[in-house]
Parts: structure tokens; sequence; C-alpha cells
């Protein structure tokens, strides 16, 4: 247990990051570059009972080739205390660009799957959910 004289110089910690905390992660993955929409297709379920283990899959129209492939796939979810939740990186190897993952949601909120292609362009897709019992909610 935290004693009063300890919590007061213990540093404020937010539970859920802002909107403008998403898209401060988003321009970071961005720098300069606006994402397209369309090649990216984000399944998450639309209802989660639990956002302590949420599946989602994240795939991306691509070749794979060496000339033409993903080189890394993003998600960012506006509602966690990170926003920026993972980050994939492939190679033209790969031969599929698709992941499968498990994340935890704090919220019921948007997800975005962003993917840097190996010609320096993004493209976007996003999903929202409803979380009714939220994750990452622990201090």
């Amino acid at each position: 247990m935290i004693s009063a004289a300890a919590a007061s110089v213990l540093p404020a910690v937010k539970a859920f990051a802002t909107v403008d905390d998403a898209t401060q992660a988003v321009d970071k993955i961005l720098g300069n570059q606006k994402a397209k929409v369309g090649r990216v297709t984000l399944e998450i379920p639309p209802l989660v009972e639990n956002g302590n283990l949420v599946t989602m899959k994240v795939a991306v129209e691509s070749p794979m080739t060496e000339a033409d492939y993903v080189r890394a796939i993003h998600i960012v979810a506006e509602g966690n205390p990170l926003p920026n939740v993972v980050s994939f990186y492939l190679s033209h190897r790969a031969g599929l660009a698709a992941i499968t993952t498990r994340v935890r949601l704090g919220d019921s909120q948007r997800v975005r799957a962003i993917a840097q292609m190996s010609d320096g362009s993004f493209w976007q897709g996003d999903a929202a959910t409803l979380v009714t019992l939220a994750a990452c909610t622990e201090v």
C-alpha cells in the first residue's frame, strides 16, 4: 500500500490515451507522409467481453516480391495507455503480409493498422470494437 506522502510525489499516470495521443503516435510512424485508405484489412471482434485477450488479424494486399513488399505493420489503439500497441517487421521472404496476434485493449475504441510498404508509402485500415470489461487499467 502506498502512503499518502509517497502518493503525493509519484507522477499521475493516465489510464487511457486520448485520440490526440493516438494521432501523435500515428504521426510519429508516418513522419510527414499521409496514409492512404485501402490494401489493409483489420479484423477484430465488434464486441469483446474481456479486453485482456483480444484476437486481431491484419492482412495487407501485396505481392511480397523483392521489388514490392510490406516492410512493417503497426497497430495503434486510441484507448490504450500507450497507443502504439505493437509493430511487426517483415521482408519479401515472409511470402504473405498477414499477422494474427492477441492484444490487450483498455476500453471500447477504434484500432488502426498501418502498413509501410517497400516503396515508402503507407496504407491503413481500421476497426472499432466495444469492450465490456476493460484491460490495461491496473496501476
